[in-house]
């Protein structure tokens, strides 16, 4: 059982109360977003929070909390993140090297253009970085 202190808590809902529950049913809960009751009253909301964000977003009125939440719940419900833009730019830049999803465990890299042939064999680099042998 986990302990909640709720007394100068200045968040004073019923919601401490079902996160609480949600600890106490299952004490190893990795994220509430997966706990029954979290997951139902998340997606019963998840059209009218894309709205407002899309309202803001449209309007050019600041939501960061929002925003950044709402990606954070898009990421967290995905089997496969969106990691490859950010690989594919760390190779152009700097021949960091990717994994390829067909692939696992083996690191390529790419010569985008003609100054990076200069880089050198992916197989010569260790963890990703640009070491040469």
């Amino acid at each position: 059982s986990r302990v909640f202190w709720m007394g100068g808590c200045i968040i004073r809902a019923e919601l401490l109360g079902e996160i609480y529950n949600a600890f106490n049913e299952n004490p190893s809960l990795d994220n509430l977003l997966v706990n029954p009751f979290f997951a139902k009253q998340i997606k019963s909301r998840v059209p009218s929070w894309r709205s407002l964000v899309a309202l803001c977003v449209t309007n050019g009125i600041a939501c960061p909390s929002l925003c950044s939440s709402l990606n954070y719940f898009d990421t967290y419900r995905r089997a496969r993140l969106p990691a490859n833009l950010t690989q594919a730019q760390r190779d152009f830049f700097g021949g960091h090297t990717y994994e390829r999803v067909d692939a696992p465990g083996e690191r390529f890299h790419t010569a985008w253009t003609e100054a990076h042939k200069d880089i050198g064999d992916a197989n010569q680099r260790t963890a990703g970085e640009n070491v040469q042998k």
